[in-house]
């Protein structure tokens, strides 16, 4: 697997934007707290190291990853001057395609709110095998796919601002 011996957090080989002009949220899931605590601590330390100011970072939980899209739909819909959204959940496999279901529908759900808005929402959303890998993208050995929602973030509300 190619993943394996990657961190895949490396931004050294793209320009990350200044992101001291842009006000993004973070809706992040409390299902599978001791990851998605990692990950939002990893997009909330990234936005503030690119020049976020905190006062301009707004964040909110909601019970699990299927509540995101709503979360993200709400969140634009009453925040108008928001740049970015960033979802953060995770979803581990188990023994029922309960997986499958919530996987497809967040992914879709959260394309579907970007689109509806013309506004960025960005999948952070960790679906993996088991726990370890969960453990392994939330800060351990490949990075923090919650720094990696933020650069998106960042990279994503730069193009919707000049396009």
């Amino acid at each position: 697997m190619a993943t394996q011996l990657k961190n895949l957090s490396d931004f050294s080989h793209t320009t990350v934007p200044n992101g001291s002009a842009y006000k993004i949220a973070i809706a992040v899931a409390e299902w599978n707290a001791e990851i998605t605590g990692s990950l939002y601590n990893g997009a909330l330390e990234t936005l503030v190291k690119h020049g976020v100011a905190e006062e301009n970072i707004l964040s909110i939980a909601v019970p699990g990853s299927f509540e995101l899209t709503s979360a993200a739909d709400l969140l634009l819909q009453k925040h108008k001057d928001l740049d970015a959204v960033i979802c953060l959940g995770c979803v581990i496999q188990g023994d029922t395609k309960h997986f499958d279901f919530i996987c497809d529908a967040v992914a879709n759900g959260i394309t579907q709110v970007s689109v509806k808005h013309s506004k960025p929402v960005i999948f952070g959303v960790l679906t993996t095998n088991d726990q370890q890998q969960a453990i392994d993208r939330a800060g351990g050995k490949h990075g923090n796919k919650g720094d990696e929602a933020a650069i998106t973030a960042l990279k994503m509300a730069e193009l919707s601002a000049t396009v």
